[in-house]
């Protein structure tokens, strides 16, 4: 009998003590070993990846504080760089007219986001109107930069003090995005519409030709056209001769676009690299930024005259630059599938227009950033090694810094507007279409297109 009660006990305790061991809150709790699983190393186990449209979200609020938070206080305008040390200690006051039109694009993405509210929008185009309206103008044209903190002109270079005809179409192309996505019929918003009516009425781009069948880059009100660049494509500037023929009030004529930016035909190039044919441009296509600035609004989906398809202009451009930087025929260290994309931008040894002819081993993400519209499975991989992989070495607060060199071990140290805008902007047209939307919803736009016998 003792036996039996002595047994029954200790089968008590027993049963009592697995089950202590069973639960990871009982006392003295540790994870059963099984063998091939310890890890001595010490490492974090490695994250789980953002998704697309996680990380898409973050670059582009991101980088729209640049236009938002960094903006200049005085004007609202958007600073140059984001080095305040630059061009002699003005950095801090000198603001950008084609950088402020980039920015100003994406404000309908930025209220339809909810990173700012329409009121604060409102509120926002109210303080650069203002300081544009009071700006000096040249026949209507502003000109490159103006001092933030006075509202006069700040001169670009020697002869360059007065107006520049492509910054002014870059920064019409973001108003006339903003005027009409601000539909609602409240004062406020009446009042928006109506005062960028009368900026881009007041651009008399007509008086940009001299009277000759092409527009000119350049006017001063003290050096004339000295500078004399006519605007030739194929280049930036396609948005300015469609500017320029959708004015009600100061428009081109057909022939100006012809035998000006067109020359006759002779814009058409129809070079071939790595198979991919490319109606027009330079060879390898130049920097990337040709196949961005003039498309933060203008729609290059349906986009075609009897010179090109713009679509295929541009992602043959696109492909191009990428199947460069996979080859890396200069066996530079860093090119690959994953990080790409040549244009202008910060440098080395100051600022370049990088491209595959003028390689100098520094990738700009803004260039394939931007390009996702044309390339999305090429661009996103590159987004998600620039966030990923070079981490805070490339990301800082106002999202990617404007350019790196894996084989110098370089970085640039901040960010230039005219490269931060068109990363938001294509972003959103890649994800929605809104701006090409709004865009190519303007009378005025289709007027201009129509005109020079664009399909659409």
């Amino acid at each position: 009998m003792l036996l039996k009660k002595t047994t029954l006990t200790c089968i008590s305790i027993l049963f009592l003590l697995l089950a202590s061991c069973s639960s990871d809150s009982g006392p003295g709790y540790q994870e059963p070993y099984i063998p091939g699983t310890d890890d001595d190393s010490g490492e974090e186990p490695p994250a789980e990846p953002i998704a697309d449209d996680e990380l898409m979200d973050i670059v582009q609020e991101t980088t729209f504080n640049y236009f938002w938070d960094f903006a200049e206080p005085n004007s609202g305008m958007a600073k140059e760089r984001s080095q305040a040390d630059s061009y002699g200690g003005e950095g801090a006051n000198i603001v950008t007219t084609g950088g402020t039109g980039f920015g100003l694009a994406s404000f309908p993405a930025a209220v339809e986001r909810g990173w700012i509210t329409r009121t604060e929008a409102i509120t926002r185009l109210d303080k650069i109107i203002k300081f544009l309206e009071n700006a000096p103008k040249f026949h209507g044209a502003f000109a490159h930069w103006y001092m933030g903190n006075t509202g006069t002109v700040r001169p670009f270079s020697q002869y360059d003090d007065g107006g520049d005809l492509v910054e002014t179409a870059f920064l019409i192309q973001g108003l006339l995005i903003n005027r009409q996505y601000f539909d609602d019929a409240s004062a406020e918003e009446t009042d928006i519409r109506d005062r960028i009516t009368t900026l881009w009425e007041n651009v008399e781009w007509d008086w940009y030709t001299q009277g000759e069948n092409v527009l000119y880059w350049h006017w001063s009100s003290t050096y004339d056209f000295q500078i004399d660049l006519q605007i030739k494509g194929w280049n930036e500037g396609l948005i300015v001769y469609v500017l320029a023929a959708a004015s009600p009030t100061h428009p081109i004529t057909k022939d100006v676009y012809t035998q000006g930016w067109a020359s006759n035909g002779n814009i058409v190039t129809n070079r071939s690299h790595y198979g991919i044919n490319m109606p027009m441009g330079p060879s390898y296509g130049g920097p990337l930024f040709f196949s961005h600035y003039s498309f933060i609004g203008l729609d290059p989906t349906n986009l075609q005259d009897q010179y090109a398809n713009y679509w295929t202009q541009n992602t043959a451009h696109s492909q191009i630059n990428y199947q460069y930087c996979v080859l890396n025929p200069k066996d530079f260290k860093g090119y690959g599938p994953n990080s790409w994309g040549l244009t202008a931008s910060d440098s080395r040894d100051g600022y370049a227009a990088h491209s595959p002819t003028n390689d100098l081993g520094v990738i700009t993400p803004t260039a394939a950033l931007s390009s996702i519209v044309y390339t999305p499975a090429e661009s996103l991989a590159a987004m998600h090694y620039f966030y990923e992989e070079m981490g805070d070495t490339l990301w800082g607060e106002y999202g990617f810094y404007d350019a790196f060199s894996e084989q110098y071990n370089w970085t640039a140290t901040g960010y230039l507007a005219i490269d931060q805008g068109p990363i938001i902007a294509m972003i959103e047209n890649h994800r929605t279409g809104l701006l090409w939307q709004l865009f190519m919803q303007d009378t005025d736009v289709q007027a201009g297109l129509d005109l020079l016998e664009f399909t659409y």
